[in-house]
Parts: C-alpha cells; sequence; structure tokens
C-alpha cells in the first residue's frame, strides 16, 4: 500500500514509508519558503498528508485538484514557488531536524519535479479545491513548519515516530 502525488496518470507513486519521508523533507522546504497566502495554503496541503492523522496509505493528492489561480500570472507563481520548494528540499534543507538520513528522498523529490514540470494548470477553477483555507493552519514554533490547526496536538514532527526526540507534547503555536 501507498500513497500518490501527481496528476492524472503522471505521478509520484510511494510506499507508506516513503511517503513519510517525502512529506517531511517537502514541508521543511515549503514551510521555509512560503510567504503569501497561496503558498502557505499549499504548505497547508502538505502538512495534511501527515499519516499518523490522516492514516497509512489514506493521503496523497492530484494536482488537477489544486486552484492554481485565476490568471496566467497566479498559476506560473504558483507553479514556480512547488519548483522551488522541490529545488530546496533537494539541498537538503534543514535536513539535519530529520535525525536520520532520508532513504530515497532525492529520487522523489526528482520524480515529483518531473510530474509538476510537465503538468499545466487549468485555466480553471477545480470542481473541488484541496488547498485547506487560511483559518485551518497553525506554525509549530519548536519545528518552524506549518502545522493543521484543526490537529492541533503539535506539527508533523511534534507527533511522529522521531517525535519523542523532539519534546512531543510542547504543542503549536499559531502563526
Amino acid at each position: 500500500m501507498g500513497n500518490t502525488f501527481g496528476a492524472g496518470d503522471d505521478q509520484l507513486y510511494v510506499s507508506n514509508g516513503g511517503t513519510d519521508v517525502f512529506v517531511e523533507v517537502l514541508l521543511l522546504a515549503v514551510s521555509g519558503l512560503a510567504r503569501c497566502p497561496w503558498e502557505y495554503r499549499f504548505g497547508g496541503l502538505v502538512a495534511l498528508q501527515d499519516q499518523e492523522l490522516m492514516g497509512r496509505g489514506a493521503v496523497g493528492f492530484d494536482l488537477a485538484e489544486v486552484h492554481w489561480g485565476r490568471t496566467a500570472a497566479q498559476r506560473d507563481a504558483a507553479k514556480q514557488f512547488v519548483l522551488r520548494a522541490i529545488g530546496l528540499a533537494g539541498r537538503r534543507y534543514r535536513w539535519e531536524l530529520l535525525g536520520y538520513e532520508p532513504p530515497h528522498a532525492l529520487a522523489y523529490l526528482r520524480r515529483f519535479r518531473e510530474v509538476v514540470t510537465a503538468f499545466e494548470p487549468p485555466e480553471t477553477e477545480p470542481a473541488r479545491d484541496v488547498l485547506p483555507d487560511l483559518s485551518e493552519l497553525g506554525c509549530c514554533v519548536r519545528h518552524r513548519v506549518l502545522s493543521s490547526v484543526a490537529h492541533f496536538d503539535g506539527c508533523l514532527f511534534c507527533r511522529g515516530s522521531r517525535g519523542e526526540a523532539y519534546g512531543t507534547g510542547l504543542g503549536s503555536e499559531w502563526r
């Protein structure tokens, strides 16, 4: 069992363990780069891929279900943000927080970059936008990553299998 991230048939498929790795390294980068509402919302989508919350094999998203923006300039800026985040993650941004060398992370990021690069955001809004509202997001001050306010017991790193190394139970703060 695993999860898919992509667009239609062009996807990154990763096992449940691979999903944990992919989401952790991408969340660190997205959280470090986000500056505007769309970017924070995309970071929130990445944070929601936490299998500790959603269930093993129950996460993943289709890029076609993301509202990329109303104008060509907005859609291009959003896509460029995702590509910059993938690039930053590929440069091992904040990987020391992981406490382990993430297996296959670079291969997952390369494949996701291919998928995102080939994807053309549609001009119309999707029937269902998977990006969370800003009001549903928080920021874990301890780990400096976006988190889901709806699950306010800490971020992915506070709750994760390695969370005890970072002092679980400290909670999160709103951004």
